[in-house]
C-alpha cells in the first residue's frame, strides 16, 4: 500500500513549473498521411506537463496513439510551444492544429453560449454536468453549436468545483469586492463586474506575474492541487471556497469538423474512447490530489482558507441567475440551450436533497 506521503510526492510532481515553451509559429505543416497513418497535433491551453491539465492532455494524445497501434498519431503542443493558450481555438478552428485540449468558456468572446459545455456561475456539479451532455440532449445542442465554426467536441475532463479564489484583502463584505481586479472568465466575469470589482481574463501561465506585479490583487485557478503548484500562497493572503463561478469546470478536446470527418469510423471510435475515459480520470485524480495539497497549504504554508460571507454568497448566486439567463437572447440556437440546460438543472436541484447533496450534509452532521 502506498503511503501519504508517496501520494503526495506523485501529486505534487511538477508542481515548480519551467518555461512553456518558444513563442507561437505562424504556420504549420498539413497533417502528415503515409501508409494509411495520420499524424494530429494536439494544442493547449495549459504550460507542459502542468499537474492535471497538462498531464491529462497528455494521457488523452497518448491514449488514442495506443489505441490506435500509431495508426493515429497524436503529438501535444503545450500552450505557446506552436500557438498561445488563447488562440487555440483558431488554430483548430483554421485547420492549422487538429486538435486541442481546453476549456470552452475561455471562447465567450466567440459565443456567449459556449461557457454552458465548461461551466456556468451557479451551474451543475460535474456528475450533473456529464448527465446533461451525455444524456440530457447537451452533445447534440454543442454539435450545433461548434458546427457554425467547422469544429466538434468532447468532454475531456475537469477539476469538480473550483475554489472561489486567492486575494489580497479579506472579502468581509459586498463592499469588498468593488475596486478588486480580479483574473476571472467565462461568465463569472461579469458577475464579478456587477459585483463591483473589474474581471481580467488571463491564460494559466501569465497568472502569477500579474498577481505579483499588481496587473491583478486576487485571482481564481483552479483548487489546492493546482493553486499549490502555482504558488499564490506566496503574493496572496486570504483564500476563499467554494467559488459560485465554476461548478463542473469540464475540459474539452476541440477538433476539426472535416479532420474529423475524414477519420475510419474506427478512429473516430477511438477517440471519443480516449476523451470519455479521461473525462472519469481526471476528476478522480483532482479529489484525489487537492485533498492531500489543501493539507500542505494550510500545514506547510500556514494558508488562511475562508468561506464568502452569507450575503456575499447569496448576491454572487443572484447576479449568477441573472448573468446566465440573459445568454437566451442570442437567437434560437441561445433559447434552446438555456431551456435544456436550465430545466435539466430545475430537476438537479429537486434531487439534490435525497441524493450526494443530502448524504454530504448528514455525513458533516
Amino acid at each position: 500500500m502506498k503511503t501519504a506521503s508517496a501520494n503526495r510526492r506523485r501529486f505534487l510532481k511538477g508542481a515548480t513549473l519551467g518555461a512553456v515553451g518558444a513563442a507561437a509559429a505562424s504556420s504549420f505543416p498539413a497533417p502528415a498521411i503515409a501508409q494509411g497513418k495520420i499524424r494530429w497535433k494536439m494544442v493547449t491551453s495549459w504550460p507542459k506537463n502542468f499537474p492535471g491539465l497538462g498531464t491529462g492532455a497528455q494521457r488523452i494524445a497518448d491514449a488514442i496513439t495506443e489505441m490506435s497501434d500509431g495508426r493515429l498519431t497524436v503529438k501535444l503542443y503545450a500552450a505557446r510551444e506552436l500557438v498561445p493558450a488563447f488562440e487555440v481555438f483558431d488554430a483548430v478552428r483554421e485547420g492549422n492544429a487538429e486538435m486541442s485540449h481546453d476549456a470552452a468558456y475561455y471562447w465567450v468572446a466567440k459565443s456567449k453560449l459556449t461557457p454552458f459545455f465548461c461551466t456556468v456561475p451557479g451551474g451543475l456539479t460535474m456528475q450533473e454536468h456529464n448527465a446533461w451532455i451525455y444524456y440530457g440532449g447537451g452533445q447534440e445542442l454543442w454539435d450545433e453549436l461548434y458546427a457554425g465554426f467547422g469544429l466538434r467536441a468532447f468532454l475531456a475532463g475537469g477539476s469538480g468545483v473550483q475554489m472561489g479564489g486567492w486575494f489580497q484583502k479579506e472579502i468581509n463584505s459586498l463592499d469588498d469586492f468593488k475596486g478588486v481586479k480580479m483574473r476571472i472568465p467565462g461568465l463569472g466575469a461579469e458577475v464579478v463586474n456587477r459585483l463591483g470589482g473589474t474581471a481580467v481574463n488571463l491564460p494559466g501561465g501569465e497568472i502569477m506575474p500579474a498577481l505579483q506585479s499588481g496587473v491583478i490583487d486576487a485571482t481564481e485557478w483552479v483548487g489546492p492541487w493546482n493553486d499549490l503548484a502555482f504558488g499564490f500562497y506566496k503574493i496572496a493572503k486570504f483564500y476563499y471556497g467554494p467559488g459560485f463561478h465554476e461548478p463542473s469546470s469540464a475540459l474539452e478536446c476541440l477538433i476539426n469538423l472535416a479532420a474529423w470527418e475524414a477519420l475510419p469510423k474506427d478512429l473516430q471510435a477511438i477517440v471519443r474512447h480516449a476523451c470519455t475515459a479521461e473525462n472519469a480520470r481526471m476528476p478522480a485524480e483532482f479529489t484525489a490530489a487537492n485533498g492531500e495539497s489543501q493539507t500542505v497549504l494550510v500545514n506547510e504554508h500556514g494558508v488562511d482558507i475562508r468561506h464568502f460571507p452569507d450575503d456575499v454568497i447569496k448576491e454572487m448566486y443572484r447576479l449568477a441567475a441573472e448573468v446566465v439567463a440573459e445568454t437566451s437572447a442570442e437567437g434560437d440556437l441561445g433559447k434552446r440551450i438555456y431551456q435544456s440546460w436550465s430545466n435539466f438543472r430545475r430537476e438537479a436541484v429537486a434531487r439534490g436533497p435525497y441524493a450526494e447533496q443530502g448524504y454530504m450534509n448528514n455525513r458533516a452532521l
